[in-house]
C-alpha cells in the first residue's frame, strides 16, 4: 500500500493530464512485458451480455417457474422457441467475440461457421441437460429435509443457481467456447459464492447443501449422486505438473476425483489429483492429499472434553 503513496499528489483537475500520461506509460510498460497476452478492449466477451442471456436460457429451461407474466401452459412452446431464438443468436454473438480473440486474423465466414456449429450443437443437448438439472433439483430435494418441494428448490436455493450456470457453461467448454464458459461460471461464483470451474466432470444428482466457499477445481471429476457442504475445497496440488502457464506445461490432471454416492462435509480441503473412492464419509475440516478406499470414513478424532472447575470464595 505505502507504494502506491509515493507519487506526488496533484494539483487536480489542472494536473489531471499528468495522471492520463502515467497510465498511458503504465499500460505500455504491461503490454511490452506480456505481449502474448494482448488487449482487445471492447472485443471481449460481455459479462453483463452473458449474465442476461444466461437468465433468459435457464427460463426456457424451467418456462412456468420463470415468474414471467406472459408465459403460460399455453403459449410455453411458442414463447420457447422464440425466446430461444433469441437467446442463441446473443450468444453466438458472444462466441464470434471469443473466437476473434482465440483465433487471431479469423475470417468472418470462418468465424461464424464456427459460432454455427456451436450453437448448434449446444441447442441439441438442451434436452438433456434440462433432464440432468431436473435430477440435481430432485436430489436437492430429497437430500434436504427444509426443502418443502422442488419448486422452492429451483426458485431460492443458490446452489442451484451456480449448477444451472456451470451445466450451461460446461457444455460451452466442451464445445469450444472456454472463456465465455468461464465468465458464465464466475457470474454464478459472484452472486453465491460457490466456484465451479467449467472444465470440471460433474455427474448426474449433484447436490451442494448450502454451498457458499466451495471451489470446484478444473480437472476435478464428481460422480453420480455426490453431496458437498459449504466450504469444501477440491483443489489443484500446488506442485503438480501443469500448473505453470507455459507453452510446454504439462496440462495434466490436478484436481481430486469423487467417485459415486461420496458425501464431503463442510470445510473439507481435498488437494491434488487424489481418488476418494465411492460411498466414502469424508468429515468436516479434514485436510487431504491421499486417496481414499472405496466404503471409507474420515474424519478428525472428536475433540476431549473436560470440566473447568472454578474455585468457590
Amino acid at each position: 500500500m505505502a507504494d502506491q503513496l509515493e507519487a506526488k499528489a496533484i494539483a487536480f483537475p489542472h494536473e489531471l493530464g499528468l495522471v492520463v500520461d502515467a497510465l498511458e506509460a503504465a499500460r505500455a510498460d504491461w503490454r511490452e512485458s506480456h505481449a502474448r497476452h494482448t488487449e482487445h478492449g471492447s472485443k471481449f466477451p460481455s459479462r453483463i451480455a452473458l449474465r442476461r442471456i444466461v437468465r433468459e436460457l435457464a427460463a426456457t429451461l424451467f418456462p412456468l417457474r420463470s415468474n414471467l407474466p406472459e408465459v403460460t401452459a399455453g403459449n410455453e412452446n411458442v414463447w420457447v422457441e422464440r425466446t430461444l431464438e433469441s437467446v442463441l443468436s446473443q450468444l453466438a454473438a458472444q462466441i464470434g467475440l471469443e473466437l476473434r480473440i482465440s483465433h487471431p486474423g479469423i475470417e468472418p465466414a470462418a468465424e461464424g461457421f464456427e459460432a454455427e456449429r456451436i450453437i448448434g450443437a449446444f441447442a441439441a443437448a438442451l434436452p438433456n441437460l434440462r433432464r440432468l438439472l431436473d435430477a440435481d433439483v430432485d436430489a436437492s430435494y430429497e437430500n434436504d429435509p427444509a426443502a418443502r418441494s422442488v419448486d422452492e428448490v429451483l426458485i431460492s436455493y443458490p446452489s442451484l443457481t451456480a449448477i444451472i450456470h456451470y451445466r450451461v457453461a460446461h457444455l460451452l467448454y466442451l464445445l469450444g467456447a472456454p472463456l465465455v464458459a468461464r465468465i458464465i461460471t464466475e457470474i454464478a461464483h459472484s452472486e453465491t459464492g460457490i466456484d465451479i470451474h467449467p472444465g470440471a466432470e460433474i455427474g448426474r444428482s449433484f447436490f451442494i447443501d448450502h454451498g457458499t466457499g466451495i471451489v470446484i477445481g478444473e480437472t476435478a471429476r464428481i460422480g453420480d449422486r455426490v453431496r458437498l457442504f459449504q466450504g469444501v475445497t477440491l483443489g489443484g496440488e500446488p506442485n503438480a505438473p501443469g500448473t505453470a502457464h507455459s507453452d510446454d506445461a504439462l496440462r495434466g490432471r490436478r484436481h481430486p476425483t469423487i467417485e459415486d454416492d461420496v458425501v464431503i462435509f463442510a470445510g473439507a480441503v481435498i488437494l491434488g489429483p487424489v481418488t476418494i473412492g465411492a460411498r466414502s464419509r469424508i468429515g468436516g475440516n479434514i485436510w487431504l492429499r491421499g486417496d481414499v478406499p472405496p466404503d471409507s470414513l474420515v474424519e478428525l478424532s472428536p475433540p476431549s472434553i473436560r470440566r473447568i472447575e472454578t474455585a468457590v470464595a
